[in-house]
This record gives C-alpha cells, sequence and structure tokens, in this order.
C-alpha cells in the first residue's frame, strides 16, 4: 500500500469524529419563528445547511488539503516598502478633533439616539462598521485613534520619556478589564445610547488613557488600553499587514501564523472577544429570558437585568476559555505533542478563532447595520436635526424595504450565513497550519487538531442557532 494511501487512511481515520459529532448536532436543530423586527432570523433550513456545509468543508480540509498547501495558504506577498509615520500622527490628531466635536454634539444636541451624530457614530459606524473593517481589510486603527497624535504632540513638547514606568507585573490586566467595562457597559447600561450619557462615559475613557499614556508611556497603549488591544488582534487577522517595514498580502490570519506566539493576556482577550460577541446574541434570545423567568413578549426593560446581564457576560466567557483548554489539552494528548506545554498551546491557537468572533460580528449585527447606517447618513448632514443639509444629499428617508422582498431577504439570510461558515473555514485552516508549524506535519499533528475542529464546529453552529433564535428585545 502507498504512502499516499496511508496518509489518506489516517487522516480519514482522525477526521471521522468530526463529521460523527457534529452529525448528531445537525439533527437536533428546533424550528423556529421568524418575526425579528429589523434583525432578521435565519431560517431553519439555512441554518442547517450551513451547518452541514461547514462540517463537509471541515471534514474534506482534514483529510484532502495536504500540509504543505496549508502552510502555502497563509504565505504573504511583499507589497511596497512602509514610509507612513508622520501621516498616521496627523490623521489621528484630525480623529481627535472629531471625537471632541462628537463629545460636544453629544452633551448639547439633540436628544433622540437616531438623531444624535454621537451614539450612531460611536455604535454603528465604529463598533460595528471599523471594528469589521479592520479585521477584514487591515490596521485602520493606526490612522484613526484617537490617542496617539496628540500623546505624540505631549512628548515632542514635554520630552520623548514617559514621567514612571509601567508596572510590568500588571501584564495585560488593566487591558482586559478594560475591554470587559466597555462591553458590560454596551450589553448592561441601562441606556448605552443616550447622547449625553455615552458621551460621559467617552470622554471618561478617553481621558483615563490619555493620562496613561502620557505618565507611563507607549506600554500603557500595548497593555492597558482595552479597544486599542482588541483592535490590534483584528489587524493580525486581516489580510494587509506589514513585514520587515514593508507592506504585505495574504489570506486572512497569514501574520497570526507567521508571528510569534501572543502573551498570554492577548490569547485570553481573543476568547474573551469571541465569547462577549456570543452573549451580545444569547442575551437577546428568548431562550435567556426564559432563564432569568421573564416574559420576552413583556419584557420590562435594561434596568431589570442588569445584574443578570453582567453575570451571564462573565460566566459565559469563564465557560467558553474553560471549554477552550480542555480542547486545547485533549487535543495535545491525542497527538501525544510532548514539549508543549498547555499555556503555550493556548497562546499559538487562542488566536485562530479571531475569524469565528469576526464571521459572527459580521452576521449579528448586518441587518440592523443597513438600517442604522442610513440614519448615521442623516446625521452626518444634519447634526443637529434642524433640517440643515451639509452635505447636499437632499431628503434622506430612512428605508427599510429590503425587509420586504423575498428576494433580498434570502441575500441577507445568504450573507449572514456564509459570514458565519467562511469564518469557520478560516479558523479551521489556520488552526492546521499553526499546529502544521509547531508539532510537525503528519498524523500528530492532525489528531492534535480535531477537539479543536469539533470545538469550533459547534461554535459555528451555536452562532447559526444565534441567528436563528427569536429575540425578546
Amino acid at each position: 500500500m502507498s504512502h499516499s494511501h496511508h496518509t489518506f487512511k489516517h487522516r480519514f481515520i482522525a477526521a471521522a469524529p468530526v463529521f460523527a459529532s457534529v452529525t448528531m448536532i445537525s439533527g437536533q436543530a428546533q424550528a423556529h419563528t421568524s418575526e425579528g423586527g429589523f434583525v432578521l432570523l435565519l431560517p431553519t433550513d439555512m441554518y442547517i445547511a450551513s451547518g452541514v456545509l461547514a462540517v463537509a468543508l471541515t471534514v474534506a480540509m482534514l483529510v484532502f488539503v495536504p500540509d504543505t498547501a496549508v502552510e502555502k495558504l497563509f504565505r504573504p506577498a511583499s507589497l511596497w516598502r512602509s514610509h507612513a509615520r508622520v501621516l498616521p500622527k496627523i490623521t489621528s490628531l484630525l480623529s481627535s478633533l472629531f471625537l471632541f466635536w462628537l463629545v460636544y454634539i453629544g452633551l448639547e444636541g439633540p436628544r433622540d439616539p437616531l438623531a444624535n451624530p454621537m451614539p450612531l457614530t460611536i455604535w454603528t459606524v465604529w463598533w460595528v462598521g471599523l471594528v469589521f473593517l479592520q479585521g477584514l481589510l487591515g490596521d485602520l486603527w493606526r490612522w484613526i485613534n484617537p490617542w496617539s497624535g496628540l500623546v505624540w504632540l505631549v512628548r515632542f513638547f514635554l520630552g520623548h520619556q514617559p514621567m514612571f514606568r509601567f508596572p510590568r507585573q500588571f501584564g495585560h490586566v488593566l487591558g482586559i478589564l478594560s475591554f470587559v467595562m466597555f462591553v458590560a457597559f454596551l450589553l448592561a447600561d441601562t441606556a448605552p445610547s443616550d447622547p449625553a450619557r455615552l458621551a460621559r462615559v467617552v470622554t471618561v475613557y478617553w481621558g483615563i488613557h490619555f493620562l496613561g499614556m502620557v505618565l507611563l508611556g507607549p506600554r500603557w497603549q500595548l497593555r492597558a488600553e482595552g479597544i486599542g488591544m482588541v483592535m490590534r488582534l483584528y489587524a493580525q487577522l486581516a489580510p494587509f499587514g506589514r513585514v520587515s517595514k514593508r507592506n504585505a498580502a495574504g489570506l486572512w490570519g497569514w501574520q497570526i501564523l507567521h508571528g510569534q506566539a501572543v502573551p498570554f493576556g492577548m490569547a485570553l482577550l481573543c476568547l474573551l472577544v469571541l465569547g462577549s460577541g456570543s452573549f451580545d446574541g444569547v442575551n437577546e434570545t428568548f431562550w435567556w429570558l426564559a432563564q432569568l423567568g421573564l416574559n420576552p413578549l413583556e419584557f420590562p426593560g435594561r434596568s431589570a437585568v442588569v445584574w443578570q446581564t453582567l453575570g451571564g457576560l462573565v460566566a459565559s466567557n469563564l465557560l467558553l476559555v474553560s471549554v477552550f483548554a480542555g480542547t486545547l489539552w485533549l487535543g495535545l494528548k491525542l497527538g501525544r505533542i510532548t514539549g508543549v506545554g498547555l499555556g503555550c498551546a493556548f497562546c499559538l491557537f487562542a488566536p485562530t478563532v479571531l475569524p469565528i468572533a469576526l464571521g459572527y460580528h459580521f452576521a449579528h449585527y448586518f441587518t440592523s447595520f443597513l438600517v442604522e447606517a442610513q440614519y448615521a447618513l442623516i446625521a452626518a448632514t444634519d447634526p443637529w436635526a434642524t433640517g440643515e443639509d451639509f452635505l447636499g444629499l437632499g431628503q434622506v428617508y430612512v428605508t427599510t424595504g429590503f425587509f420586504n422582498s423575498q428576494d433580498s431577504v434570502r441575500v441577507l439570510w445568504l450573507c449572514q450565513a456564509s459570514g458565519v461558515v467562511v469564518g469557520h473555514i478560516v479558523a479551521v485552516l489556520l488552526a492546521h497550519a499553526v499546529a502544521v508549524r509547531h508539532f510537525g506535519s503528519g498524523r500528530a499533528a492532525l489528531l492534535s487538531q480535531v477537539p479543536l475542529a469539533i470545538f469550533m464546529i459547534c461554535y459555528t453552529f451555536f452562532g447559526l442557532w444565534l441567528l436563528a433564535s427569536p429575540r425578546g428585545f
């Protein structure tokens, strides 16, 4: 029997548990209703079909794709030499001025969240749109973060050395807490879209981190500012990046594969990004409200579930981190991998979940973004809601007509399902490439990936289920 036949046989046997486990999962899918306001619910048949497609593609990749081909997929192409040093500082200064204007209009402008540019810019343009583009394209945050330009100016006049040293023993704890507090405000606060309330929160957040960067130097930005840390993680996922001061491009995740393993704090943040995004979907479902003993058709308001939401956010992230770590431990045992501890494996493989997180981020917010982006455009041309038209757009009407046509709705559903499935495919390929690079090619690396592949498939089904679940608010 030929060597290639032996290799195929081993790959098929190793991948068989993946197919078997998700086949049982797919048989348990439930029907659901389809009302969701501006949030379309993925129909059950598309939910099941997308899940089965994810399973089939995963098995095919584990069995048929050669290890060398996987590594070649993530090989970047060098483009042009990067010379931009001062320009990002200038664009950052402009971003700071824009943020100050947003804060001012948040405090003094119209009270309607759908008319005031502050909440529309923060939650729709930035959190939904820019975060997705950061992972889809490249490091846009480097050009528009609202701190680096002003910090550069302050250091230019006061001296380049920070006044204090950032304590190394803090690690990335402050940044993780910063991100968790941001998500807690988004999900649990009683009025996160109130313009004045949001303006005050943004001002406090910006001011704390500006002082930290000035007083403790660049380490604060790298280890304590949670939003920037998440943005840098997504920038590592993006196809456009830099290698040795040259711009380069490749398949999503090539920077993760060719870079060093992230520190433990950043690895943990990768899981928190995925877990927090998933809980953002869970806490809206009928299922979650039923666990809280609430009638989803008579939802009492966010103020009634603040502590339950915070508890659910913490619990879901702890569960995800525990399951992920257990999956890696089992993979190391199955593959009989020596010389690589669980902590090292956690730092190597945690970034491979980012494609799943980005795919669900897109799918979860896609339909609401199509509507709220129209409100953002109106607010941009008439920021004070006085009937002005500064951009010369004429009369702009918000339309939801694309939710009324069966053909257009089918396209929206396909986009949502594709976002989740594509994220799953990239994640599995990336995880396999990381295993080959650090564990070597062959049966051991493949076996080590079976539990992680099952985990990713289950999470893909979970993401599709969230898109198909009826929502209470």
